[in-house]
């Protein structure tokens, strides 16, 4: 009989000692509640509380549809941590000399909501369609004449373009660039844009009349319009997926080999590859192969991979993906792999 209990008590022990490694680890100073303030993130927020900040929809038992469109969360709101499960949640202090929080229903504009990660890095990436496939291309407008036969034009002046979609005021004017190619299997990934500029529609029509709105770079005939469908991140909290997904790195904002935290990234996976807009993954260095030699014999070693840090993932298109670099110990380099952390 000994011998049959003491196997069991010992399977009851590891199987509730796994289910309490699987919730989400509290930070060593941890606090008891938070007053958000303005410049927060919700990953800095996260980060607070957990050790695993991408878990953050775990301590506050959101569903899928509650990730993906989360009540959003505003400066001056108190967050309030439950160390039995942990479980957050929001309050606010009532009264002055009673400390004690009480849940409340807050109306505030949205653009006042806590962003999930710094703005200000990734707005250049949010307003500019900067990868564009061949269903993009092909939907896309086109510029066919400049006013008074001008070879390039710049702010307030007037272009002309054909398949204008009349519902659509706004659009983006770009310069298809350098085809996008994974490196490992050569597959055409997408079209880096060359982004010029904004244009408002001032006459709908075959062609629709334009009123360049903004330039960066000099507008001429045959440059593209794509409409002006901002994506957005407030939106979305960080979370892991939920199927395995591997990638690798394959760009890096202003063409440098390698890079740090709050840089943005270039992911060779889509959302053909079940990738979406909130996820977290770990970051991967490639140690590369060895060869040892002994005895006048040669032996390959393949080190293993060396997890160094973590991108959340923040614009999403069919087959490449834009991430920033939230956590690293090092730099990333082009090649490195990413993955379900």
């Amino acid at each position: 009989m000994t011998r049959i209990i003491f196997p069991l008590l010992f399977a009851v022990a590891t199987l509730l000692s796994a289910q309490a490694s699987a919730q989400p680890a509290l930070a060593d100073d941890a606090p008891d509640t938070y007053t958000v303030v303005r410049g927060d993130t919700l990953w800095d927020i996260s980060g607070r509380f957990l050790k695993q900040p991408w878990r953050w929809p775990e301590v506050w038992r959101m569903n899928r549809d509650q990730i993906r469109n989360p009540h959003l969360i505003y400066p001056g709101q108190v967050i309030v941590l439950d160390r039995s499960g942990p479980w957050l949640s929001i309050g606010r202090p009532v009264g002055t000399g009673d400390q004690r929080l009480s849940p409340r229903i807050y109306s505030e504009p949205v653009d006042e909501a806590i962003p999930s990660i710094p703005v200000s890095v990734i707005e250049p990436f949010l307003t500019r369609p900067l990868i564009v496939d061949d269903a993009q291309l092909a939907g896309a407008g086109t510029v066919i004449a400049t006013e008074t036969s001008r070879v390039f034009m710049g702010n307030g002046d007037t272009v002309f373009a054909k398949d204008v979609d009349p519902a659509h005021d706004v659009w983006h004017i770009f310069r298809p660039a350098r085809p996008v190619v994974d490196p490992a299997t050569r597959e055409l990934l997408g079209h880096e844009a060359q982004y010029l500029g904004t244009a408002r529609v001032s006459a709908h029509g075959v062609p629709a009349t334009l009123t360049i709105l903004s330039a960066v770079e000099e507008i001429g005939t045959g440059d593209r319009l794509m409409r002006d469908d901002l994506p957005t991140v407030f939106s979305y909290v960080p979370h892991a997926p939920e199927v395995e997904i591997e990638g690798r790195l394959i760009g890096i904002y202003r063409g440098v080999v390698e890079t740090g935290r709050n840089h943005v990234v270039t992911l060779n996976i889509g959302a053909r590859d079940g990738l979406e807009q909130g996820h977290v993954l770990a970051l991967y260095r490639n140690r590369g192969s060895v060869v040892h030699r002994e005895n006048g014999t040669s032996e390959v070693f393949h080190l293993p991979e060396h997890r160094y840090g973590l991108v959340f993932v923040f614009r999403v298109f069919d087959r490449l993906a834009y991430a920033l670099i939230m956590d690293t110990d090092g730099p990333a380099t082009i090649g490195d792999s990413v993955r379900r952390p």
